[in-house]
């Protein structure tokens, strides 16, 4: 089928004829999912019918789903890489299950020209290009898959005769079942003819009488992740026995689409025990499909154990659900208003059981009270005690919840005592509470707010100060004029009545000093000091102190043509009143508020620049980071992983793993390959520094990195003290003596790399040294690492989703991360990089980036407070990483972040003046990278690096223009690198350290935004804070809107971008494939999966113990990342992920 329109044209959407039913995800291991948010938003508002799926998705996943959904077609996104294997394997195991179900594809860039005819070959329907987005539009791709999709009729039963598909029912052939399902919601009369072909086969003596729960609720009270929670307990309490999910949602009456919503939020379905269908209502204003008892009648057939139906959210009073279940459970929240609402509710009048779910909101106790004394009322039960009313408190969102077990419990009573049927709970469930403890204290959920008002009285007071400093300095300058005295420079002296004085001059003289006292003290000792300042400025070198050391710097630069640059320009402020203001808001870089930058100088032979690395496995990366590193006096090496890593599991055959091992990141499964990879860089060196893009797995990832850095600081002990024998020793009975292969590094060392960090290869510096020294150089190594870690699983939970464990316990996680950070004096390395990049590579704004990124920061903050650590103890462990676009305000983003973050800290929180300093990192924009004209994206990574170093950013990673395609190669990388090189010692204004003070532009811009990121402040407030408004998806829905926003200007022209869609080339700037394209190779990929086998197979005995005692901390409470420490010397990353699954809980997607 050919492609037409024209991006000029507004596209009208196809309407299909019968309902399309369209899969809807993001790929294995890949977050990425803001782009198929948008498609599957379109895909409904055009009429199909939308099962989405969300990011991080196995093929498995999806053939499943599509099969039992009946589907007629998958919509997939991938820009992780590994898509040709992962693509060619969807279509293969969808044709090896018989499956008639059409698979679409994009991947921007990433997926090259070639690849996408090689795809097409193989069976995928269609690959959307970038080129085709331009030519099409969003529309106009959605109509073309769905013009696809509606080839394929499911309204009739042509392809297989109903009596046939009854007939294969009691094996439960989910594909026949799903078929039926399909034909009784499609055909005229279908449902009629299914249940004659039912009743024959019930006289035949086939089928049985499930028993059918059914579970209804208001939108939003958690139904969904309820059901996931109770089929979970169902699959491990019941082994053997199966079930059947149906789940209504409603369709849309002006386009008759459907979000079928549910299964996006089911972690437990992905189980050969478990069908699982959804159901769109097909008609407005109702819960349920009028087609649900053909589908509950078909399920029965299919010979199910237990069939769990769900109605869409409804409001108060609908109460069919009773009529098609045995047993039924109404879910509702606190949130229904005042008690006399529950009078509204029939199904408190009807329902076995109710939940009132998210019970730890408050308010949650006086539900309790409330629904349980309305349900004795409906029910007349006068003489039951209220606290007997089968009323329970859940929260579905916290792992093993007690209040979710009592509810399991009770439900399967019910249900046998109705039907008979042989499901009695048999598990050992906890059902005593536990301590309840809150991420952020309900008493704090305003702390955006108080942030909000506390910066607000601080500019108030500004403000009040410097017009007392304005009005006294004009009643100075009055009294020396009136005097006839020369004007100076004199701040705040004292003015001493002369006997020359006139009536006039003492009038003026009275009313300095009554102004004088009114002055604050904070204000006078800042404007005493000023003087000192222009002093200090004004000569050749300047003298400071960074953590107790002396720095001694020269503060000016000469030009060729002899011109003294000086490095920081101060402001000719005479009024006091302006010297004041810019005091307490700009200041020099280095003093509070810290608007300039938290250094009061940059320091001298070094640049800020950081080495990005991040491709095949650790000894490629390895080459990579020595390669852009040479000759630069420090290593501030930028890593990142693939996504196999990033989701936390292990190298494997499966193809739709293995496709993505090494590729757009490295490969890191083991404590091993860490030491290869950051094999000689002294670790634990001042002049290195490592930062980690990782998320979700961050805890283990980091417990490898920091034993890579013990090991170091070992090897050198062992090197001081002449122990190698010792090591030979280890070896020898490690692996000679048991017949095991040594761990090496694969190939040559790369120039720069002396070994350091290989000779404890394979082993730990606990296993040769003794047990004290081994300590104490533990204690020494993790002292003295500098860097970062990603970490933070806010942003990724609001934005790009590499999420894997459930967000609760991710921040459990993190605050245990910096609590041993706290207690082993861990103080270079910062415990979480709080970001906005990946916040704005989602499509958000800068402001909005800005200003959710700082939330998140402080939601930190919070949440450390309560866990009983003191700010100081802390926030210095704490850096801010950004995107920087080519957008106005993005010259600012800097200043107005460290600007609200030093009020914040010193004002509310009464953080010291390290505290107050907010590191920031910025890594220019990712998504203005385009794939055409791809040569003049280094001309926007070149604006962007300017905005950030002028704005004296702590580290500038400049991204490579080849990026928006490929892994960027050794060429497009040292270009990358050279750019930030350029403008720090060849530009010559680069030269001041200030350029941006003074600015009348800037200084608007900063104000403007600082306004703007308190008002989204507030706006999260009212949600909640940052968590609530994340239950309600403010941030992703906001992000999702800005992203679309930025689309449609692109698609229409009117946001110029020059290649893309104005300045054009004669052949109209098609995609360009660069000459090279970086791709892991079937070496790397499967040297991955062996070095992987080979660890796990030699610690085999210990690794067993140390993933249960790494359980245990969990569940005891203890401290993850202290176990953690230990563990990663003996699991892998995907070992220690599937371990704390079953302690902490896996991360629930969301729509």
């Amino acid at each position: 089928m050919a492609l037409h329109s024209t991006a000029s044209e507004p596209t009208a959407p196809f309407r299909p004829q019968h309902p399309v039913r369209i899969v809807t995800a993001a790929s294995l291991f890949d977050g990425h999912d803001a782009a198929i948010n948008v498609m599957r938003r379109i895909l409904q508002s055009s009429g199909a019918e939308v099962i989405h799926l969300g990011h991080n998705r196995s093929v498995a996943e999806i053939v499943d789903c599509a099969i039992q959904e009946d589907a007629h077609g998958i919509a997939l996104t991938s820009y992780q890489g590994g898509h040709v294997e992962y693509f060619k394997y969807m279509v293969e195991l969808l044709a090896e299950r018989g499956a008639d179900i059409k698979v679409f594809g994009g991947g921007g860039g990433t997926i090259l020209p070639e690849e996408v005819e090689e795809l097409h070959a193989a069976g995928v329907a269609r690959i959307y290009s970038p080129d085709d987005g331009r030519a099409l539009g969003l529309q106009g791709m959605i109509n073309d898959l769905l013009e696809r999709c509606a080839e394929v009729d499911k309204s009739t039963a042509a392809s297989a005769p109903i009596e046939e598909l009854i007939g294969g029912l009691p094996a439960c052939a989910h594909d026949g079942l799903a078929r039926l399902i399909t034909l009784a919601e499609n055909l005229e009369d279908g449902a009629e003819v299914i249940a004659r072909q039912l009743d024959q086969l019930h006289g035949a003596g086939v089928g049985k009488n499930a028993p059918v729960l059914g579970i209804t609720g208001t939108g939003g009270s958690g139904k969904s992740s309820l059901v996931d929670e109770l089929v979970r307990r169902y699959l491990r309490d019941q082994p053997g026995k199966t079930i059947a999910i149906l789940s209504v949602d409603p369709s849309k009456r002006k386009t008759g689409g459907a979000l079928l919503g549910d299964r996006i939020r089911m972690n437990a379905i992905h189980d050969e025990r478990v069908f699982m269908r959804s159901l769109a209502t097909r008609q407005a204003n109702l819960a349920l499909s009028k087609h649900v008892q053909s589908a509950i009648d078909l399920c029965k057939a299919a010979q199910f154990d237990l069939i769990v139906v769900e109605t869409s959210g409804i409001g108060q009073s609908d109460t069919e659900i009773t009529d098609h279940s045995d047993a039924s459970l109404y879910v509702m929240t606190a949130e229904y208003g005042a008690a006399t609402q529950l009078e509204k509710i029939d199904m408190l009048d009807y329902a076995d059981l109710v939940a009132i779910n998210k019970f730890d909101k408050r308010g949650s106790l006086d539900a309790m009270r409330d629904v349980k004394k309305q349900v004795q009322r409906a029910r007349e039960l006068w003489e039951a005690s209220p606290d007997d009313m089968p009323v329970h408190g859940t929260i579905a969102s916290q792992f093993n919840d007690a209040g979710t077990n009592r509810l399991y419990l009770a439900l399967m009573a019910k249900i046998v005592e109705r039907t008979g049927a042989p499901l009695g709970p048999g598990g050992d469930l906890a059902t005593a509470d536990g301590e309840k403890r809150s991420v952020i204290p309900p008493d704090r959920v305003r702390y955006l707010d108080e942030i909000k008002e506390s910066a607000a009285r601080f500019d108030a007071w500004v403000e009040r100060q410097a017009a007392l400093a304005r009005t006294l300095y004009q009643l100075h300058g009055s009294v020396l004029a009136l005097r006839g005295d020369a004007p100076n420079t004199d701040v705040l002296p004292a003015l001493e009545a002369q006997e020359s004085d006139g009536p006039g001059v003492t009038a003026l003289l009275e009313r300095y000093d009554e102004l004088a006292k009114e002055l604050d003290g904070r204000a006078r000792k800042s404007l005493e000091a000023w003087p000192g300042i222009l002093e200090r400025f004004g000569k050749d070198h300047f003298e400071f102190q960074v953590r107790g050391k002396t720095l001694r710097q020269p503060l000016t630069v000469e030009s060729l043509s002899g011109t003294k640059v000086k490095r920081v320009a101060l402001p000719r402020f005479r009024d006091w009143g302006d010297v004041l203001r810019w005091r307490f808001q700009e200041n020099v870089a280095g003093e509070y508020p810290f608007t300039a930058g938290v250094f009061p100088l940059k320091r001298q032979g070094e640049d800020p620049a950081r080495m990005f690395a991040g491709e095949g496995g650790p000894e490629r990366t390895n080459r990579r980071f020595h390669y852009v590193s040479r000759g630069l006096p420090a290593a501030r090496l930028s890593t990142a992983f693939d996504s196999v890593t990033l989701y936390g599991e292990d190298p494997a055959p499966r193809p739709d793993i293995y496709g993505k091992v090494g590729n757009s990141g490295v490969s890191i499964a083991t404590v091993d390959d860490a030491k290869k990879l950051y094999s000689g860089f002294d670790l634990c060196a001042p002049t290195t520094s490592v930062s980690m893009t990782i998320n979700g797995p961050a805890p283990m990832v980091l417990a490898f990195f920091m034993n890579a850095a013990i090991d170091q600081r070992c090897e050198k002990h062992i090197l001081e003290h002449g122990l190698q024998a010792d090591v030979e020793a280890a070896f020898k009975a490690r692996y000679d003596d048991r017949g095991l292969e040594r761990p090496s590094y694969q190939g040559e060392l790369p120039e720069g790399n002396e070994g350091l960090g290989l000779m404890l290869l394979g082993l730990s510096g606990d296993e040769v040294l003794p047990a004290d020294v081994y300590e104490a150089l533990k204690a020494e190594a993790m002292s003295a690492v500098r860097g970062t870690v990603q970490a933070d699983i806010l942003k990724e939970d609001q934005a790009q989703n590499t999420c894997i464990f459930s967000t609760e316990f991710a921040l459990r996680m993190m605050g245990d991360i910096q609590e041993s950070f706290v207690r082993r004096d861990v103080g270079n390395f910062y415990s979480v990089s709080i970001s906005g990049y990946h916040i704005a590579e989602a499509g958000a704004n800068p402001i909005t980036q800005l200003a959710f990124t700082l939330a998140n920061g402080f939601t930190y903050v919070e949440y450390y407070l309560s866990r009983g650590m003191n700010i100081d103890d802390f926030a210095p462990n704490l850096s801010f990483f950004f995107s920087n676009g080519t957008d106005p305000e993005y010259s600012v983003i800097g200043r107005v972040a460290r600007r609200i973050w030093a009020k914040a800290v010193r004002e509310m929180y009464e953080g010291s003046e390290r505290s107050q300093k907010l590191k920031y990192h910025i890594q220019t924009s990712g998504r203005s990278l385009h794939a055409q004209e791809i040569a003049f994206n280094d001309i926007r990574t070149t604006l962007q690096a300017l905005y950030a170093l002028f704005d004296n950013c702590n580290s500038l990673h400049t991204n490579a223009y080849d990026e928006a395609i490929t892994t960027p190669t050794e060429e497009s990388v040292r270009r990358a690198l050279a750019i930030q090189l350029i403008i720090n010692k060849e530009l010559g204004l680069a030269k001041n350290e200030n350029p941006l003070q003074g600015s009348f532009i800037i200084e608007e811009l900063t104000d403007l935004v600082e306004a703007a990121v308190m008002e989204e402040f507030h706006s999260i407030s009212e949600r909640g804070g940052v968590l609530g408004a994340m239950e309600r998806m403010y941030q992703r829905s906001k992000i999702q809107e800005e992203s679309l926003h930025y689309e449609a200007l692109k698609h229409s022209g009117a946001l110029p971008i020059v290649g893309v869609n104005t300045f054009l080339d004669a052949k109209g700037s098609p995609t360009i494939v660069p000459g090279e394209v970086i791709r892991s190779t079937e070496e790397e990929k499967q040297y991955a999966i062996a070095s992987r086998e080979a660890f796990q197979a030699r610690n085999q005995g210990a690794s067993g113990a140390a993933l249960e005692g790494l359980q245990q901390a969990a569940l005891d409470g203890g401290n993850t990342f202290d176990a953690l420490l230990e563990v990663a010397k003996v699991a892998s990353l995907g070992d220690m992920s599937a371990a704390l699954y079953e302690v902490g809980g896996q991360y629930r997607r969301n729509m």
